[in-house]
């Protein structure tokens, strides 16, 4: 599968581009790796790209005033991330983008969005749809902090993303979840024991 086609495929799974189209498409988008740790995007700075994540992972913070970092979002294979605020305002922005691990990325740049979105209407639609996905994900995170305790958010995130728990730091999955290190360790264990139990 070459660089484009994961996106290509994801895009037909919510609407219909001609070869044409496709190619079109392929010539603005911007293939690139980048390391463990790097940015794309730091805070102050204005957002002029989106990102789509082809491997690996991204994730969407800031610094909060008590010095700790606040994990909004990861951005992993098949996802778009951005800081879609600053990006549409052209404002700087309150977040920083970072890789998680070594990833692979397709880049959008704001310059070429605005041509690409009058030749491509389909586009409009299906980034339409992308925002919706990610407007919902952002309301059932405020519903489960909300309305979960912090051990049954982390069950249900373990139960949904077994593997990806497996492969992010444990640091920035308590960040993600809205506990301490200290007490993802202690659920940890509490379910490692539970585990164990289960077995003998």
């Amino acid at each position: 599968m070459n660089e484009h086609e994961m996106l290509f495929s994801h895009i037909r799974r919510f609407t219909t581009l001609s070869a044409d189209k496709e190619e079109l498409l392929s010539t603005r988008l911007k293939y690139k790796k980048i390391g463990r740790k790097d940015y794309l995007l730091q805070e102050f700075q204005i957002c002029n790209a989106y990102y789509f994540v082809l491997s690996g992972c991204l994730r969407y913070y800031r610094n909060t005033n008590n010095g700790f970092e606040q994990i909004l979002q990861f951005g992993i294979q098949g996802w778009w991330l951005s800081d879609f605020h600053s990006f549409e305002n052209q404002k700087p922005s309150e977040y920083n983008i970072q890789a998680v691990h070594d990833t692979e990325i397709l880049i959008l740049y704001r310059s070429d969005y605005e041509e690409l979105f009058d030749s491509v209407p389909e586009l409009n639609s299906y980034f339409r749809l992308m925002m919706q996905r990610a407007y919902s994900a952002s309301l059932k995170k405020i519903e489960l902090l909300l309305c979960e305790s912090a051990e049954e958010r982390y069950l249900r995130f373990t139960r949904s993303f077994p593997e990806f728990v497996q492969t992010v730091p444990q640091y920035m999955l308590a960040s993600f979840l809205g506990f301490t290190p200290q007490f993802l360790s202690m659920l940890r264990g509490k379910k490692d024991i539970i585990h164990t139990n289960n077995i003998k």
